[in-house]
């Protein structure tokens, strides 16, 4: 059994299963990436980093194993709003196994590692510890990423799509598991992993049908702040204000946004809309965790039921979700390009 400090053997036991990924071909005009082995048919990457080989039409993407054996994968699945993508290959080598995926998220201070191509240095590993849980990281789409795992192991380009591995303290099973599908590097000593809960939702619906059908609340919020709950004639900050909300067709009640700004303390503050302060009984404190619900909790299609504040009285809306639209139409792995939830 491996040791919390024990990275030689981390690595020594997770990299035959961490894969680059290029797409266009490796000195050809493209993109590289990184991967992991997620079952013995699929590998687990960033859509951002499989994107090119969607945009080409072709899926192709080449693959290249710790041993130095080259593959042909395809990407079958992907989805925009959680940056993950799935790609299938055939013959993956004898040990190449899939690597466990944790069902819970990480706690701060856990030691960690990622694993994979930064900078096309194949088969790097850096170390560090989870430095902070529950954050939200904006995409280039306009769409928020919830729960997302905080890092200080550094992750660099290439790294996109590898694992982030933490140690395991159960001895039944591996003594390693998949805590974080790395995704961004922001700033010095702050990277950024798509958490396992997510994943844990996202990744099944990308292998059977290729998307994930996303929950849509067709409102926009913020978190509520001393200065909004103030300017609202809230006694205290809680909850997120509704600021935008689009009509429905289905005949659910809505919600309501706002639909005058006052001043205060020489900001303009959004005033008049809803504030959300539960969903099906579940506190909502902040955005990340109504969106966290909304994709780990919920499909299009069903009623949830919505506690709010209306002009400070409390009152419970019956809410029909819908399928979160594309980007430009171009499927339904697409996002908006302004923050509605």
């Amino acid at each position: 059994m491996s040791t919390h400090s024990d990275f030689e053997g981390l690595y020594r036991d997770v990299i035959p299963s961490v894969v680059s990924v290029y797409v266009g071909g490796r000195r050809r005009p493209g993109g590289a990436g990184s991967a992991f082995v997620y079952d013995d048919q699929h590998l687990v990457t960033n859509e951002h980093v499989s994107r090119l080989a969607d945009e080409t039409k072709s899926n192709r993407v080449e693959l290249r194993f710790a041993d130095g054996s080259w593959r042909v994968g395809k990407v079958v699945g992907s989805d925009v709003y959680t940056d993950l993508a799935v790609v299938a290959v055939d013959d993956l080598p004898a040990d190449a196994v899939a690597l466990r995926l944790a069902t819970e998220n990480p706690s701060p201070g856990r030691p960690v590692a990622a694993l994979g191509n930064p900078l096309g240095l194949e088969g790097s590993i850096s170390a560090g510890i989870v430095s902070g849980a529950n954050r939200s990281l904006h995409t280039s789409n306009g769409f928020a990423i919830p729960d997302v795992v905080q890092t200080d192991a550094p992750i660099n380009p290439g790294n996109s799509g590898g694992p982030l591995v933490g140690f395991r303290d159960d001895s039944d099973g591996p003594p390693y598991e998949v805590v974080g599908v790395n995704r961004a590097k922001q700033g010095d000593n702050i990277g950024f992993a798509v958490s396992p809960v997510i994943a844990n939702r996202i990744l099944p619906d990308l292998v059977t049908d290729g998307f994930y059908r996303h929950s849509y609340l067709r409102t926009r919020t913020l978190d509520v702040t001393p200065s909004i709950a103030e300017a609202n004639g809230l006694d205290a900050p809680r909850g997120v204000l509704v600021v935008g909300s689009a009509a429905a067709d289905s005949g659910s009640e809505l919600l309501r946004g706002c639909y005058e700004k006052t001043e205060l303390g020489g900001w303009e503050i959004p005033v008049g809309g809803d504030v959300i302060v539960a969903i099906e009984g579940n506190e909502v404190r902040a955005h990340e965790e109504l969106m966290r619900y909304l994709i780990t909790e919920t499909r299009p299609g069903e009623p949830v039921a919505i506690d709010v504040l209306r002009d400070g009285e409390p009152m419970t809306l019956v809410v029909e979700l819908d399928e979160r639209p594309s980007v430009n139409g171009n499927g339904r792995d697409g996002g908006s390009q302004i923050p509605i939830e």
